[in-house]
């Protein structure tokens, strides 16, 4: 049996894949949140360079991929596709199980597959330094190694409760060049303001968020990066579920159902885009499912309307699934969940039927994880874990109705560096919030 779907490296895509031209209907645009009139993309040259601003406002289905992109790729891409025999056997499941395999990676996570592009396109651009935030640390580490390829200056500001669980994952960031602050921090205004009112605040993304635009606009020759949401991260991401179908093929089978975790919606929308274009183009049936915390659920308990991106309101308006921008997450292990809001195109596929979406508490999270590593012998990332658990029960739904299903998830990064999470897991220390 085959368990194992390998491409070459002539087979990494030459082109990402652009959602937004086949939704039935357009993604409304951000919104200026002064005059409350769509962003014109000279607004944006603040904060991103020209040709990030083009991608994220682009209307061409597929955006050609730079050729010194490619190349570093190559370092990793393309990632293997495998089937999950032995968790199969475990579940005692007809169900075939595949999973897309990002921990490949040299930073160990898929979040390297937009910031490679993104430090290349801001080194053509003249940019000098970027500025980013980071949850569980998978961006901060990725954008560092990227900068550290292109001789770009790298300055994260990483959520203060993951800054002190996930150490490991800072010393990478510092290994690859990056200087890592713990957010909020002293470093900026906003920060600084926060730290008076609540000194042991633990942070969040949307704060975080606000601090590396202020850094980025109080800083020459400095843009700033984002991991997720936005429409040109998942674009970059899309090489992930153009590889599938292909690999799938390989397999001979196509899903019946597709799973990703969500936070911002980078993974889900890297593995998911490529299958919702067959959806819409060729009428399949797949069913497609976005997997989040019950404790940070944007798509299953969040209200899908206008709102900002970061906690200090100096984002666009985005129309996306909110928990509300003043949102202060739990602190769950899956840090890099952690966020108030929900990619506009991911929520887009949402309100349109497209996709559907489910919630999990952390410790069915580390259950279905634990698992998959005693079955798979893959460690996974927290995040990663919530598209396991959903998998665990699908299969399991279909041990008891006799149904062969074909199951299809993103495993998006592994969890060596997460294994005080699994301590916390395996000594009954970890509570539901």
């Amino acid at each position: 049996m085959q368990t194992r779907f390998d491409l070459t490296q002539s087979d990494i895509p030459k082109n990402w894949y652009n959602l937004l031209t086949d939704f039935p209907e357009p993604v409304p645009p951000p919104l200026h949140p002064g005059t409350k009139q769509p962003v014109p993309p000279e607004a944006l040259q603040a904060i991103f360079p020209d040709n990030l601003i083009q991608q994220e406002m682009s209307s061409e289905r597929w955006v050609e991929i730079p050729e010194p992109v490619r190349e570093i790729y190559a370092l990793w891409r393309p990632t293997p596709l495998l089937r999950a025999v032995r968790l199969e056997r475990a579940l005692k499941s007809p169900a075939h199980i595949y999973y897309k395999y990002e921990g490949v990676s040299p930073a160990g996570s898929h979040k390297v597959n937009t910031s490679v592009p993104q430090a290349f396109f801001n080194k053509e651009a003249g940019t000098k330094r970027l500025a980013t935030e980071t949850g569980a640390g998978q961006w901060g580490s990725s954008l560092g190694m990227a900068c550290k390829l292109f001789g770009l200056e790298c300055n994260v500001y990483m959520v203060k409760v993951s800054y002190q669980h996930k150490p490991y994952r800072r010393m990478l960031m510092h290994t690859w060049g990056a200087t890592v602050h713990a957010s909020p921090s002293d470093q900026t205004q906003f920060g600084r303001k926060l730290l008076a009112e609540d000194p042991h605040c633990p942070g969040s993304l949307g704060i975080a968020i606000s601090e590396a635009i202020e850094d980025t606009v109080t800083h020459p020759n400095t843009k700033y990066s984002l991991g997720s949401v936005l429409n040109h991260v998942c674009l970059h991401q899309t090489v992930i579920g153009e590889e599938t179908i292909k690999q799938m093929e390989m397999a001979g089978e196509e899903p019946d159902v597709i799973f990703g975790c969500c936070g911002g919606g980078s993974n889900f929308a890297g593995l998911t885009f490529p299958f919702i274009r067959k959806k819409i183009k060729e009428g399949k049936k797949y069913r497609i499912v976005g997997v989040e915390p019950s404790a940070c659920p944007s798509l299953t308990k969040g209200e899908l309307k206008y709102d900002f991106g970061d906690t200090a309101e100096t984002t666009p308006l985005m129309m996306m699934y909110t928990l509300g921008h003043q949102f202060m997450p739990p602190a769950i292990h899956a840090g890099g969940l952690r966020y108030h809001g929900m990619s506009p195109m991911v929520s887009h596929a949402l309100k349109l039927g497209l996709i559907e979406a489910e919630a999990y508490h952390q410790t069915k999270v580390f259950e279905a994880a634990t698992l998959f590593a005693q079955s798979e012998g893959i460690v996974p990332a927290p995040e990663s874990a919530h598209a396991i658990a959903a998998v665990v029960d699908e299969a399991i739904k279909a041990r008891e109705h006799g149904q062969k299903k074909v199951l299809l998830f993103n495993l998006s990064g592994h969890g060596l560096l997460d294994l005080s999470a699994y301590e916390t897991y395996l000594t009954g220390k970890l509570t539901d919030v």
